[in-house]
């Protein structure tokens, strides 16, 4: 739920980077910490990510994605984050302005004195690989297929090859194998395998699952459901190689071919990226180009372990919980001086109250209209009038002053605005 109109520290995402994105923030002193997610639930990826290998760097155990995944949310619901589900961040100012649209709150704007973005990243699909053939069903990204496995508890199909030696495309070959689909094998266009080494022998070798580096896939067969591949073998610059072609049935195909970070926030919000990781420049405190504005986990660059997601969001929210805090304690130290009826402006635009302590402050303003009678020039914080200064009468063409005195600072301290009033006395 929404509480407040202004935020400490907004994380932008769930899952384990945003996570610890907000609970360092919290621990490293922000008061209030707000976490966005598009989803019904917390978490991200890990949820469908039901197989062991996670937390055995961080937590020294061996643990399932939710399992990880539940180990921080419990911390960060126990430090009272607030949490938004079932909400889409439509856009990111460089001023820390975010644009909210959901089903309970429609479209609402907030504020952030420190934003961490932690969106993650998503799958290449068949279109940004350029694969010829018909649009026939039984096409997946190897995540699309893991939901559905896991999640969603739907089979994709029986007869099954996989491009790309991710290790998404590794797990989901041992996965299909497990629910008694038959994997024919794994192509990888690389030289080299893409994924981690542990998936090769766990994932394929364990289960006898031929890899086939430097093949691809010429074009895909079949109209209304993929009937077959035809596979064929590359050279070093990714030339199919004449003659090694192969067709290959089968009635699935998972794609594993990359991830790209998701930035299309990071680019409204003015943050600048980075053409080889596809994610932004940060510093050593993981925050961007963009005062104010951090970024964390997989939205930066693809991560081999989410226990280093973890850490990264760890890194980036206590960062943003220190330049919060920081901005915070400027903001208690101003006050903003707000143009109010009949004043067309105020200077100086703000007060630094300490000033006030030691001596008097002029503020000068002029008038929107004319008043040819007395009126009386007040400053105020809300209902509470500060002080007051009579005039016979005031014009725009002529400068209108009034003192705020040593005296007045009791007052001034507690203000988070003073608003200058002309009214007709």
């Amino acid at each position: 739920m929404l509480t407040k109109q202004i935020y400490d520290v907004v994380v932008v995402g769930s899952g384990p980077g945003g996570v610890a994105a907000a609970i360092e923030a919290k621990k490293a002193g922000a008061d209030d910490v707000l976490i966005i997610e598009r989803d019904t639930e917390l978490g991200g990826i890990l949820l469908q990510c039901i197989h062991n290998g996670f937390g055995l760097e961080l937590l020294k155990e061996d643990l399932p994605g939710p399992g990880y995944a539940q180990h921080f949310i419990e911390e960060m619901l126990s430090l009272h984050v607030e949490v938004l589900l079932n909400t889409m961040v439509m856009d990111i100012t460089p001023q820390r302005h975010l644009f909210l649209s959901s089903k309970e709150h429609g479209y609402v704007e907030i504020e952030a004195r420190a934003i961490v973005l932690a969106m993650g990243c998503r799958e290449r699909t068949r279109a940004q690989i350029r694969i010829p053939g018909y649009r026939p069903n039984g096409i997946y990204t190897a995540g699309t297929a893991q939901r559905w496995v896991n999640v969603e508890g739907y089979m994709p199909g029986k007869e099954v090859v996989i491009l790309g030696s991710g290790d998404i495309g590794m797990i989901m070959a041992r996965r299909m194998t497990f629910e008694g689909a038959h994997v024919e094998r794994v192509l990888e266009i690389q030289s080299y395998l893409s994924g981690l080494s542990r998936n090769l022998v766990q994932c394929l070798q364990d289960y006898d699952i031929p890899l086939q580096l430097n093949h691809t896939i010429k074009r895909i067969l079949g109209k209304n459901r993929v009937e077959a591949i035809e596979a064929v073998q590359v050279d070093e610059k990714w030339n199919f190689v004449p003659g090694t072609e192969e067709i290959i049935p089968c009635d699935t195909l998972l794609l594993s071919v990359g991830l790209i970070p998701e930035n299309e926030l990071s680019r409204k919000a003015g943050v600048k990226l980075d053409p080889v990781t596809s994610g932004p420049y940060v510093d050593e405190t993981f925050q961007t180009n963009v005062p104010g504005i951090f970024a964390a986990g997989n939205v930066v660059h693809v991560y081999d372990l989410v226990d280093w997601v973890s850490e990264a969001g760890f890194s980036a929210g206590k960062s943003a919980a220190k330049f919060a805090i920081a901005l915070r304690n400027a903001e208690a130290r101003y006050t903003p001086l707000i143009a109010g009826k009949n004043v067309r402006y105020v200077v100086p635009h703000k007060l630094d109250k300490s000033t006030l302590e030691q001596e008097d402050v002029r503020l000068q303003m002029r008038v929107t209209r004319p008043i040819e009678q007395p009126v009386w020039v007040e400053v105020h914080d809300g209902e509470n009038l500060i002080t007051r200064k009579a005039e016979r009468y005031v014009r725009p063409g002529e400068m209108v002053t009034v003192i705020l005195k040593t005296k007045n600072y009791a007052d001034v301290a507690k203000s988070r605005q003073l608003t200058i009033d002309i009214n007709p006395r």
